[in-house]
């Protein structure tokens, strides 16, 4: 069965209880559990790890029972550095390839469904992958 790649947005919804957006990112993550696993990768986990001091406490928030691990396929990278080529012709001032360009061709090599609450980026470079978003 395919996963949701959970976008770190929605994971620091919940764990910093962010009063705007909390309550939709836990809904919509619960919805998700019930349809597919739930899946990071490890910018994910590294987007999410700048809000804690320890592992442990990092791991407390993603347990591998609930997310499954998944590594960056060697084509994702590929994919990810075209899109960010298109970005920077567009006009985009980021010098480096942005977290958001890996985390969507993850999902576009993958086949995964995305959870995120910031699709822009995702819709105009990853026009294939499914979103859950508001």
């Amino acid at each position: 069965m395919l996963a949701t790649l959970v976008d770190s947005n929605v994971i620091l919804d919940i764990a910093t209880e962010d009063p705007e957006w909390m309550d939709w990112s836990a809904s919509a993550l619960a919805a998700q559990a019930n349809i597919a696993p739930l899946a990071i990768n490890p910018i994910i986990y590294a987007e999410v790890s700048v809000r804690f001091r320890r592992i442990e406490d990092l791991e407390d928030v993603l347990p591998c029972g609930y997310f499954e691990r998944r590594a960056l396929p060697w084509d994702a990278a590929f994919l990810a550095g075209q899109c960010f080529v298109k970005y920077r012709r567009r006009g985009g001032a980021k010098r480096s390839p942005l977290p958001d360009f890996y985390i969507g061709a993850h999902a576009a090599v993958e086949g995964l469904t995305l959870l995120t609450r910031d699709p822009a980026r995702y819709r105009t470079y990853f026009p294939r992958v499914r979103i859950v978003s508001p």
